[in-house]
């Protein structure tokens, strides 16, 4: 496993910038965001030599481009918002092989109109899943249409909120390109030691063989989000998890400050020597 971080910790609208502050904090990868280059986050075009210069910037700085973010809220209540966030992922996908990728993560989404990482009582409807399947369906010909792999992550607020989902959806889209990012933070808010290491080793033994990343942030003792390391998440018996199936991709972290992430990198790092020994 190769540590990365969200490029988008650091401040910066260049990909030179934010790339040489990743390495010197210690990182290896990067989950790049559009907006480190200048752009919106989901843009509705790129400039020519955008994605190169993505590229040439991590080059430079002996970094792997994990994955290019492509969120947008796969079921929201607007089809025209859902229209516009496929337009956006078509634009991406477009330019992600140029970055020295070919994954992109996106966010299942949810009901709530506002804010996509916000929970809804309707995300768990039949009609929630329909919308979502066709959404799927057609970020799916995106990829093909690119050759590139979309990354779904199971979270608590969104309409797939467990690791059963998360199959269930993969099953049904039967696409090899329909890739799994863990998080386990976002299998739990508030649980017992023993529900969260249930809940992380059920997630790792029923997504293997589609997780393509893992992501590292933590849970406060109250259900809060706080920086990896500073929580309850036990990063033990997760890495073991992971090194069981043999995943050896990138281990991402986020929800931090920049001033954090050379501390995280730091703790991390012990736990993969621990785990690797």
């Amino acid at each position: 496993m190769r540590l990365g971080i969200f490029a988008k910790t650091f401040p910066g609208d260049t990909p030179g910038a934010v790339m040489a502050a990743a390495r010197a904090a210690g990182y290896g990868s990067v989950q790049y965001n559009m907006a480190c280059s200048g752009l919106p986050s989901m843009p509705q075009a790129i400039p020519a030599g955008v994605a190169e210069a993505v590229h040439a910037a991590a080059l430079d700085q002996n970094l792997d481009v994990a994955a290019v973010s492509a969120t947008y809220n796969m079921i929201h209540p607007d089809p025209a918002q859902r229209w516009r966030g496929h337009d956006g992922l078509a634009v991406i996908a477009g330019a992600t092989r140029g970055m020295g990728t070919r994954l992109l993560t996106l966010c299942t989404g949810t009901r709530d109109p506002d804010d996509q990482w916000r929970g809804h009582p309707d995300n768990a409807t039949p009609e929630a899943w329909r919308d979502l399947a066709t959404s799927l369906e057609m970020a799916l010909d995106i990829a093909e249409q690119h050759d590139v792999d979309l990354g779904i992550e199971p979270e608590l607020a969104n309409v797939i909120d467990s690791a059963a989902k998360a199959r269930a959806i993969i099953d049904e889209m039967a696409s090899p390109r329909l890739k799994i990012i863990l998080d386990p933070a976002n299998l739990f808010e508030v649980a017992s030691r023993a529900e969260q290491h249930r809940l992380v080793s059920e997630a790792i033994d029923l997504l293997a063989d589609r997780i393509v990343m893992a992501h590292a942030k933590d849970r406060d003792a109250a259900g809060g989000f706080t920086t990896a390391g500073r929580g309850v998440l036990d990063y033990d018996h997760y890495l073991a998890g992971l090194a069981r199936i043999g995943f050896d991709g990138p281990l991402v972290t986020h929800g931090l400050a920049a001033d954090e992430a050379e501390e995280v990198a730091a703790f991390l790092g012990r736990k993969l020597a621990e785990v690797i020994a």
